[in-house]
């Protein structure tokens, strides 16, 4: 079986190709630049050719594939020309990594574009399944938990956008990974969705004592009213010439991000660590314990 990886030269990926070369199956993996294609190979992938704003490209890219892993972001309105590769080549199965953002109530600039993407996706006349993950967490890599732990090892103050009262969920990329590479090559999931997330919601108060219990530290935590963040971010992002902390990431603390994991564990047999655990275990992997 030939299993073609989008997306797999970030941080997912990282997780996704070595699980999937563990099967034994031949996995290839779209690159589109001389690093991508070196980061592929080092998973274990063999890297092809390809871009997703070039459609002839993919047709060579998806040629002789049965199954498809996308792991490439669908909120760059990519997801037309992925279903059209995987329906010119006879892709028997396909699945697409969304995000639970989805169901955000802010005024995400991306929300329409994935929503979108989704529906093009159920539509169409592919076996698909869709994986919604919230936030990953669980390497230096990722944009989230490794901020954090930076940030708790670097200063005896955080501060908690509207008091730190509002439901967080992190999922760590390694039960992610498992759980992807289960949903896409079962056929039970044909047709389904599956928000994958960390098995108990928490708030971001509790998220952050458990950050700092893990490095050992005890930050003094300072609410803050979520408007006074969101205006201090503003100026931030009009600031900084790369900023590493968004609006929209601001505006979403305002509301509460908890899932359902039943069907996920019912059907992909997924079983997620605590946080307490993750977060541990992702101090050590950054060497930010002694």
């Amino acid at each position: 079986m030939r299993v073609l990886v989008t997306g797999g030269s970030g941080f997912l990926g990282g997780y996704v190709i070595p699980l999937l070369t563990a099967l034994d199956v031949d996995v290839v993996a779209l690159a589109r630049s001389s690093a991508a294609a070196q980061r592929v190979a080092t998973l274990g992938a063999t890297p092809v050719s390809g871009d997703l704003d070039d459609a002839p490209s993919l047709e060579r890219a998806f040629k002789d594939v049965q199954v498809l892993v996308n792991l490439a972001s669908l909120g760059f309105g990519h997801a037309p020309a992925i279903v059209n590769a995987c329906l010119a080549a006879d892709v028997e199965r396909a699945g697409f990594v969304s995000t639970t953002s989805v169901f955000t109530k802010t005024k995400a600039a991306s929300r329409p574009v994935r929503l979108a993407a989704e529906e093009t996706i159920k539509v169409s006349a592919l076996k698909w399944t869709i994986v919604r993950p919230t936030m990953i967490y669980g390497a230096a890599e990722d944009r989230n938990m490794a901020r954090l732990l930076h940030l708790i090892a670097r200063y005896p103050v955080v501060v908690l956008p509207g008091g730190g009262s509002r439901l967080q969920q992190p999922v760590h990329v390694a039960d992610l990974a498992s759980a992807i590479v289960t949903a896409f090559l079962d056929g039970r999931s044909v047709g389904k969705c599956y928000n994958i997330a960390g098995p108990e919601p928490l708030t971001l108060r509790s998220v952050i004592e458990q950050a700092s219990v893990a490095l050992g530290r005890r930050p003094r935590l300072i609410p803050v009213p979520i408007s006074l963040a969101i205006g201090i971010v503003g100026l931030y992002g009009k600031l900084a010439r790369r900023p590493r902390l968004t609006l929209e990431q601001v505006r979403r603390l305002a509301e509460d991000k908890a899932f359902d994991n039943s069907d996920a564990e019912r059907e992909l047999n997924y079983s997620p660590r605590p946080f307490s655990v993750g977060i541990l275990q992702q101090a050590h992997q950054m060497g930010l314990l002694p």
